[in-house]
């Protein structure tokens, strides 16, 4: 099975090649690996492992996090289409790979469009996150629940896996509402609401050791007026 991991970074050059070791001590068969970077200054020559399974593609300046997935998503297609899963996380060392072949398991054994990763289901921990972090994590994942009515506990954590159906279909359907955080809500809304098949999985969250976290005071405030958008947009696509 051909598996592509997108990571979206910004500022991330120590942490990347943590990152890779820990994918390359797992036993993937078929893997590919692209880095959409949004640093100001690219560190290609930094990452041990460019080659022919390593892709990076420097942007250059900050251009949000949801859009980065969908960048990388879509060089990856138009590059291989013989890949049959996306996989999505950060590159803080937040997401762990050890977690990756449970995962993939798990969502070839349902049968799965997406599966997310859930920091609030009753197995999953998370390690040395800010109060502040889990409070503002919490009431947004609370109020986009409210608001957009998807069974799901987690609509923001960005370690995913999408079908190659799936991930054909984000690339072409999302990104119009915003360009952050916002679009991993965006890309929940647009699958549930078109039928794909949708899970969640426990996961153990650690908060980033190294750099710092590119969340802002106006990430949030684009995301809330986001997700008044996506609202409108599940309005529209709950008529069908």
């Amino acid at each position: 099975m051909s598996i592509c991991i997108v990571i979206p970074s910004f500022n991330e050059n120590e942490n990347i090649n943590l990152l890779l070791d820990e994918i390359h001590k797992i036993d993937l068969k078929d893997f590919n690996v692209v880095i959409v970077d949004d640093s100001k200054e690219s560190f290609q020559n930094q990452i041990r492992f460019v080659n022919e399974r390593i892709y990076y593609i420097h942007r250059g300046k900050k251009l949000g996090r949801g859009s980065a997935i969908l960048h990388g998503i879509s060089h990856m297609i138009n590059l291989d289409k013989n890949i049959e899963l996306f996989v999505e996380m950060d590159a803080d060392m937040s997401h762990h790979p050890n977690e990756l072949l449970r995962n993939i398991d798990f969502f070839k054994k349902k049968n799965l469009d997406l599966l997310i990763s859930s920091r609030y289901q009753k197995k999953s921990k998370i390690i040395n996150w800010p109060i502040s972090r889990k409070i503002l994590s919490y009431l947004s994942n609370k109020l986009s629940n409210w608001i957009l009515r998807v069974p799901i506990s987690d609509y923001t954590n960005g370690y995913r896996i999408y079908s190659f159906n799936a991930a054909k279909f984000i690339i072409n359907n999302c990104g119009k509402i915003g360009d952050g955080y916002i679009v991993l809500s965006e890309i929940l809304i647009q699958l549930y609401y078109n039928k794909f098949t949708i899970s969640e999985i426990d996961t153990l969250f650690v908060n980033r050791v190294r750099g710092s976290s590119n969340v802002n005071f106006n990430e949030i405030l684009n995301s809330l007026v986001g997700l008044y958008k996506i609202w409108r947009i599940k309005l529209k696509l709950n008529r069908f």
